[in-house]
């Protein structure tokens, strides 16, 4: 009932995942990222054990496609689960189960992964990878929801539109970026705009906060705001 994409950022090493559907708030269950082990995307039928126990896998340094062995060899439902994975070498895997619902399939490339179902045809996943492919250099949300665009003018999700999302993290265990529109009537127009918002003032203050490299991070407010009001001027242009 969703198409969704998993992706590392050649440029800065980020991980995201990105998901659209005609289905309520996809962004609570579907995307999973630990920016020490990988990621997982859990969809269709969705299994939402598949994330934590798929993390705590990649996390022990499990390959990507032992990580979806295990899940699917304990679940008697697997033949409707759809699942892809990164582990934290960059390796990709896929499974899609016999009876998910048509079109329904998976595509594997270098540095990224698109899966669904449900949707209007192959050329859904085929678009949204042409996008993210042609997109490199982009910044990664823009380039994530970009993917997502070109997917659903390929078609999308035979049934509509309700939800989208995109999660982003830069290598600690919080996300640099979490956006999640829950139900409306053009899910990623809404979350388009919201990244937008979000370069106004939130990604740049984002940078000055604690890390596990830095535990206090910046807080003179002044040194905060002035390099917000600089970054949004070179945003600007000015």
């Amino acid at each position: 009932m969703t198409w969704s994409l998993i992706a590392r950022d050649e440029a800065t090493g980020a991980i995201g995942i990105a998901v659209a559907t005609r289905f309520f708030a996809v962004g609570a269950l579907l995307p999973h990222i630990d920016p020490a082990g990988g990621a997982v995307a859990t969809q269709a039928l969705l299994n939402p054990t598949y994330g934590p126990r798929g993390l705590r896998l990649l996390r022990e340094g499990v390959p990507a496609d032992d990580v979806v062995r295990f899940l699917i060899a304990s679940d008697a439902g697997a033949d409707h689960r759809q699942l892809h994975v990164m582990d934290r070498a960059g390796r990709f895997a896929a499974h899609t189960g016999a009876a998910c619902v048509d079109w329904c399939g998976h595509a594997i490339h270098e540095s990224f992964s698109v899966a669904g179902n449900m949707l209007a045809g192959p050329e859904v996943i085929a678009e949204t990878a042409r996008a993210f492919r042609d997109g490199a250099g982009q910044p990664f949300a823009r380039r994530l929801i970009a993917a997502l665009k070109a997917g659903e003018a390929a078609g999308g999700d035979k049934r509509g539109k309700q939800s989208a999302a995109i999660l982003i993290h830069e290598g600690q265990e919080y996300p640099a970026l979490s956006l999640r529109v829950d139900d409306h009537a053009d899910p990623l127009a809404e979350l388009e705009r919201l990244e937008k918002v979000s370069r106004e003032r939130f990604v740049h203050f984002a940078r000055f906060f604690a890390t596990a490299e830095d535990p206090s991070g910046t807080f003179d407010r002044d040194v905060i705001n002035a390099a917000i009001d600089a970054a949004v001027a070179r945003d600007a242009g000015g």
